[in-house]
């Protein structure tokens, strides 16, 4: 059934069913009757059921108290708390068995989530739209987390059974289509993937093997401990099942600054080694990518394929902030640290990280971050929005709602062609309005937590706004969050995909083929907010000049002699409220 070392394995004459409960006395596997199964000296129990087969349901039964999910389940039909299924991998037939994935410099990524992009919330609806991804000129698809949690409703970061896609968006034969049907279409699959914590409800590794987690905290409770040596395996054989048994082109890792290991080999340098391996013996592209708040640009290499202890590259949530801090004026939280937004972008765009060493106004004072301008610009995903940076605000309100559009399209026009990795969130393409506010479907004592943790998180939202803020825990705001297609054909909508259409066009052309040995060169920003800004791509000079600004800036102002052939804007244009320029020179 699959290569595993968790989870049922299909047999000759049946199933191996496995589970490590060391805490537990005994263990029975609940099919047709209880089977008893047997304890080895590590606490991994086992049996062989004859005559069973794929599609069988099974649970776990502990020290006859409590019965639970295997948390290796690879399908949960009824839910976290219900039977798991039995899935034979190898059944399924691939039509684009001769994909190998694509190298990571062609990358152009749409970020969305599976239950929200469409009205149907499905993986086989996602396909119908694979055609539009493509004519706008993405090359990736990422998805946010599909690891089964509890509830039909949740962002994907509440996950309990790690291998197991969730069933509100189908079975897994219809996820493996979704890839199946991106792949004929030359699309990149991504997997948002959670290794930093376990979702609150519905996690019994606690009851029967405890050593699964430490007395270390994170946000969201207590840490894993990957100092285990079977804890570190199962997080690795999980990463390699999702790029295996479904075929994902990469995995992102959220949060990874949240992982705590005192002392230790760094699990994020054993799981890149062991995907590498694997990319290796496959014969395929696969990559990838960080979230880390540390900046930590010693776990970045984009140039060694396949992966061999590091990591493609990060989300650069500082391009980010500065250009958000820029466009709205909003300098709360963690829009503190950007105080001088132009310089923070140049910074950004000549360097990469805009923190590397330096100290946080927002962490009290803490440094964050490495020097990371010997990195090549390709270890940067740069993005003006993501699900974080629209769904961590009270109202879930895009950039749409909040700056104006002449400044958007500056913004994109920069950030489409730069030489790092671009990365947009589902409608903004076209412009959306539909916010996407945090929604889940908590029960009980636990819902009432979550809504009063967001009503202290965001008093002043609550105190402006009142019973607008939406209810994360009302299904109208889950519909709320559903993404409208029909903007995309209004008039604001079609104009807007086009100006990204041109723009990922422009940059198939002239700077995806340039891409393979990319380094950064100067970035500068004048007092009247004019932005210059280099790189060598393919033996020229990449340049780009704008004025990050509603002001015109006089020619004599602007004091400017870059020559290029044009590729995007005419000559002059920079010098135009929010103008964007960009040429390719000579070296």
């Amino acid at each position: 059934m699959n290569d595993s070392a968790f989870g049922p394995q299909l047999t000759r004459h049946g199933v191996l069913f496995r589970l490590r409960a060391p805490a537990a006395s005994h263990v029975e596997v609940m099919l047709d009757r209880c089977y008893p199964m047997r304890r080895d000296e590590n606490g991994v129990f086992c049996v062989e059921v004859p005559g069973a087969r794929a599609g069988a349901r099974y649970i776990f039964r502990i020290d006859d108290e409590i019965d639970v999910p295997d948390p290796a389940s690879r399908f949960q039909p009824e839910d976290v708390p219900g039977p798991s299924e039995v899935i034979d991998h190898a059944a399924y037939r691939w039509r684009a068995a001769g994909w190998r994935g694509r190298p990571w410099h062609e990358t152009v990524l749409l970020e969305t989530h599976v239950g929200t992009f469409t009205p149907q919330g499905s993986y086989r609806a996602m396909i119908d739209h694979l055609d539009h991804l493509v004519a706008t000129g993405f090359s990736a698809l990422e998805l946010m987390p599909l690891a089964d949690f509890p509830g039909r409703r949740n962002w994907g970061y509440d996950g309990v059974l790690w291998y197991a896609p969730d069933s509100v968006y189908g079975r897994p034969d219809d996820l493996k289509t979704l890839i199946d049907e991106a792949h004929l279409r030359g699309l990149m699959v991504f997997l948002d993937v959670v290794y930093n914590h376990f979702g609150p409800e519905g996690n019994y590794l606690g009851r029967y093997a405890p050593r699964f987690f430490s007395s270390a905290q994170t946000p969201w409770g207590n840490a894993i401990d990957y100092r285990v040596p079977h804890v570190r395996a199962f997080a690795i054989d999980n990463a390699l099942a999702w790029l295996r048994d479904y075929r994902f082109d990469g995995l992102r890792l959220d949060a990874v600054h949240a992982i705590s290991e005192p002392g230790e080999m760094s699990i994020l340098h054993d799981l890149s080694k062991a995907v590498g391996a694997f990319a290796a013996s496959s014969g395929r592209h696969i990559h990838l990518v960080l979230e880390n708040d540390d900046n930590a640009a010693r776990l970045l290499d984009p140039t060694i394929d396949p992966p061999s202890g590091c990591y493609r590259a990060q989300w650069n949530d500082d391009y980010h902030h500065a250009w958000h801090v820029l466009l709205t004026g909003e300098t709360s939280g963690y829009y503190r640290d950007y105080p001088k937004p132009c310089e923070a972008i140049s910074r950004a765009l000549g360097s990469g990280f805009v923190y590397q060493g330096e100290s946080s106004t927002h962490r009290e004072g803490q440094p964050r971050g490495e020097a990371s301008l010997h990195l090549p610009p390709t270890a940067f995903v740069n993005f003006l929005q993501n699900h974080d940076q629209i769904g961590n605000r009270a109202l879930g309100d895009r950039l749409e709602a909040l700056a104006d559009a002449a400044a958007i399209e500056a913004a994109l026009a920069i950030t489409l062609l730069a030489p790092m990795p671009p990365m947009m969130f589902m409608g903004e393409e076209w412009g959306t309005t539909s916010p996407f506010p945090f929604f889940c479907n908590f029960k009980g004592d636990l819902a009432h937590a979550v809504r009063q943790g967001r009503r202290r998180e965001y008093a002043a939202a609550y105190q402006a706004y009142g019973d607008d803020v939406p209810d994360p825990l009302d299904e109208a705001t889950f519909k709320l969050a559903t993404l409208d297609w029909a903007e995309r054909d209004t008039s604001t909508g079609r104009a807007r995909l086009a100006l990204v259409r041109d723009l990922l066009t422009i940059r198939r052309k002239e700077i995806i083929p340039r891409l393979a040995d990319a380094a950064f060169g100067e970035a500068r920003v004048d007092a009247r907010n004019h932005l210059v800004a280099h790189w060598q791509i393919g033996g020229e000079t990449l340049i780009v000049q704008a004025n990050l600004s509603a002001a015109k800036i006089d020619d004599e102002a602007a004091g400017t002699d870059e020559v290029g052939r044009l590729i995007w804007g005419r000559h002059g244009d920079d010098l135009k409220p929010w103008g964007v320029v960009w040429m390719v020179g000579a070296r």
